[in-house]
C-alpha cells in the first residue's frame, strides 16, 4: 500500500498511524479508507421506504405521522417535502416541511 500525498499541504512524507494517515508537516490526519476513495463521494446510497434511491432535489412524502422530539408538533402522514438534501449520519435527509427545517430518516419517506 503506497502512502498518498497530504490533501492539505501536498507533501509526500505522510505515514499511516493505526486507522489514519498523518502528515508530519501540517499535522493533518485523514482516514485510511479515504485514500481509496479519492473522488470524495461515498458509496452509500440512500433509499426510501420502498427501496427507491433518493437524490438531492427530490420530493418526498411522509409515510406515517411523526412526533417532533422536544416539541408538541406532529408531522402528518402525506406531508410533502420538496428539494431534499442528503446528508451523512443517522438522519440522512435534510428538508423543509411547511417552512421549518427537519432532519429525517429515509425509511419514513417515499419518493413523490
Amino acid at each position: 500500500m503506497t502512502t498518498p500525498a497530504c490533501p492539505v499541504c501536498g507533501m509526500e512524507n505522510a505515514y499511516s498511524d493505526g486507522s489514519n494517515f498523518v502528515c508530519p508537516d501540517c499535522f493533518h490526519e485523514w482516514p485510511l479508507a479515504g485514500a481509496a476513495d479519492a473522488d470524495g463521494e461515498g458509496d452509500t446510497v440512500v433509499k426510501d421506504s420502498n427501496g427507491t434511491p433518493l437524490a438531492d432535489g427530490d420530493s418526498v412524502l411522509l409515510i406515517k405521522d411523526l412526533k417532533v422530539k422536544g416539541s408538541s408538533i406532529t408531522l402528518k402522514k402525506g406531508a410533502k417535502a420538496k428539494n431534499i438534501r442528503l446528508r451523512d449520519g443517522d438522519h440522512e435527509v435534510d428538508c423543509k416541511i411547511d417552512g421549518v427545517s427537519y432532519m429525517l430518516k429515509a425509511f419514513f419517506l417515499k419518493k413523490a
